[in-house]
């Protein structure tokens, strides 16, 4: 973390420790994450293969959207190749005697390109406060030891997943994934825009003390969001500041009476560390890698991806209190 405050002495602090206060109900949420009926359920079976609405020229679909997600979920779930997926539900499709037939690999290639997920997102009634920020996903190249071995030139291989997720609840509200040239406050609108809550305020690191980011939060439509983002050091206040201060200006003077480390605390940043939780748990459990090779592919399994996450923390997570 830039601009660390008592760095010298930060070894003199006690780590947290905390102890969970619903080992059952977690116990069991982490079973059922695995649990194949959640994932293959009877209502993607019950609309598996569309029916035929129309005569128009040309081969209709065999397989709804809903049945290329659930594979496509399947997958990413279990981390299975393509052919694998297939064979693998194709064996679960016997032993249940269900009568239909499962997409073969380069069908799910094929569709994946352009393929609507559906969003799995708790809605809630209250305004959220939301915290962003992005990380790195691997994609396929050459690996390090053929670079190593080969003298190959390296390239860029990775894609920089955007997230935001509700500081109650845990759950990525919005995502985006772009290439490594997309800088992170240029996908600010983007990410806000993908909101159906209204948002009381976002917290985001130092990378996004940008002019543009802020105009996104002063101008939303549902109202002036709240910004919990820390000004540069060398910051300076706007022409305006003693007249109309803007909220950049009100942090600025904060830090400069009671310190970064106060100012922290008293804004609640330091749950900014709750997103990068989340990053975590998608390399994890996800992985930190795409499978696929093209990028609208990749737009894809990163939606689905956000959406196992999201269902699994409704699945049941860990209640802690600090010990």
């Amino acid at each position: 973390m830039p601009y660390k405050q008592n760095d010298d002495r930060r070894h003199k602090f006690d780590k947290a420790k905390y102890k969970v206060t619903n080992w059952s109900e977690y116990n069991d949420s982490l079973k059922n994450r695995f649990n194949i009926t959640i994932w293959f359920s009877d209502e993607a079976i019950e609309s598996w293969h569309p029916e035929i609405k129309n005569k128009k020229r040309g081969a209709q679909p065999t397989y709804s959207d809903i049945a290329i997600e659930t594979v496509l979920t399947v997958r990413s779930v279990f981390k299975f190749p393509l052919r694998g997926t297939q064979g693998f539900l194709e064996s679960i499709a016997s032993i249940m005697g269900l009568e239909i037939t499962i997409p073969n690999y380069s069908t799910l290639s094929r569709r994946a390109k352009n393929l609507e997920v559906i969003k799995y997102v708790i809605k809630s009634n209250e305004p959220i406060n939301m915290i962003v920020d992005s990380t790195g996903l691997k994609i396929c190249g050459s690996g390090e030891w053929q670079e190593t071995k080969h003298g190959l030139q390296k390239r860029k291989s990775w894609r920089k997943l955007h997230l935001a997720i509700d500081e109650k609840t845990g759950n990525i509200v919005a995502s985006e994934l772009t290439t490594h040239k997309k800088d992170d406050p240029s996908q600010m609108p983007v990410i806000v825009g993908q909101v159906d809550n209204d948002i009381e305020s976002i917290s985001a690191d130092g990378a996004y003390d940008r002019k543009e980011v802020y105009d996104v939060l002063d101008t939303h439509e549902s109202g002036p969001i709240k910004s919990i983002i820390p000004p540069r050091k060398d910051a300076r206040l706007s022409d305006n500041a003693l007249i109309s201060p803007t909220q950049r200006d009100r942090h600025i003077v904060a830090i400069e009476e009671k310190g970064r480390m106060k100012w922290q605390k008293d804004t609640g940043y330091n749950k900014r560390s709750l997103v990068e939780t989340a990053m975590f748990r998608y390399k994890v459990l996800i992985g930190g890698f795409l499978r696929s090779s093209k990028f609208k592919n990749q737009i894809t399994e990163a939606k689905i991806g956000i959406a196992i996450l999201n269902k699994m923390t409704d699945l049941g997570m860990p209640k802690t209190v600090r010990a």
